[in-house]
């Protein structure tokens, strides 16, 4: 029996696996989608079919626009996400080259103190973290948001970074410093673009929680002002009568972003995930 029909079952097996945990994966994000465009007669006498012209309605998307700012509160979640992002990847890699380039005492020990942070919660330090920014007066603004989010985010950021980083051919760094250029210009010109799927991996594992967090912007920014998307969707949430229409739509227009962001940076967030397992 040649080698290719021995692995043909092992193909299908193991294609059988992914295509049954992306059925799974996806089931909650097109059920939410599809109900967003139902009656809610038709969300709650028939959620698992597609939308019918007896049970199709705008009514959640009328109603999310018309109720509420959720212009917004979207543009709050993406100031404060696309703000995050740009510190969290700036400062990472900077840390991440520092800890990869340079020798110097406790090297290791800072690499593994900045790996505590990714095991262990930032939800740990919520009181600590409301009294600091009551005493600095930034409660209700969202720069409070987007300093959490960074100090939550650079732990991963640094951790992924600093290996890819690693695999950066000394030659080529030398030879910049033989050149002249100074050890900015190696990082932004020679290093950065070489480690560019690794930046998309960490964006995409970074935004995600930023964008879908409701925790933070509940306890630092809950004012109608600093309100972000998944905090207005709970304007439709009532004590004793829920809008579903209008959550599920609400919901459905928040996960735009996050796919947007998948499409563009797809081919990046593969190659660096790919090149962290062959590493």
């Amino acid at each position: 029996m040649s080698t290719a029909t021995r692995s043909l079952p092992r193909t299908i097996g193991a294609h059988a696996v992914l295509l049954t945990y992306t059925v799974i994966a996806l089931f909650p994000v097109i059920l939410v989608i599809m109900n967003s465009f139902k009656s809610r007669a038709g969300i709650f006498g028939a959620p698992l079919t597609p939308p019918t012209p007896k049970t199709f309605d705008l009514i959640g998307y009328t109603t999310v626009f018309g109720q509420g700012d959720f212009f917004h509160y979207f543009q709050n979640s993406l100031v404060v996400t696309v703000a995050s992002l740009f510190f969290v990847l700036l400062f990472g890699a900077m840390a991440a080259f520092a800890l990869s380039e340079y020798r110097f005492r406790g090297n290791t020990l800072m690499g593994l103190y900045l790996a505590l942070g990714i095991m262990i919660p930032i939800r740990l330090g919520t009181v600590a973290i409301l009294q600091l920014m009551v005493a600095t007066g930034l409660v209700n603004t969202l720069t409070a948001l987007i300093l959490v989010y960074t100090a939550q985010g650079l732990p991963l950021a640094i951790f992924i970074l600093s290996e890819f980083m690693k695999q950066v051919s000394d030659d080529l760094k030398n030879a910049g410093r033989i050149d002249g250029l100074s050890e900015y210009t190696i990082f932004f010109r020679l290093v950065l673009p070489l480690v560019r799927p690794s930046m998309a991996t960490v964006a995409v594992f970074t935004m995600i929680p930023i964008w879908n967090d409701l925790w933070f912007p509940l306890i630092l920014a809950p004012s109608e002002e600093t309100k972000t998307v998944t905090l207005g969707a709970q304007l439709f949430l009532g004590q004793f009568v829920t809008n579903w229409n209008a959550i599920l739509a609400a919901l459905s227009l928040a996960i735009l972003p996050v796919l947007i962001l998948y499409v563009i940076f797809s081919r990046q967030l593969i190659r660096g995930i790919t090149s962290g397992a062959v590493k």
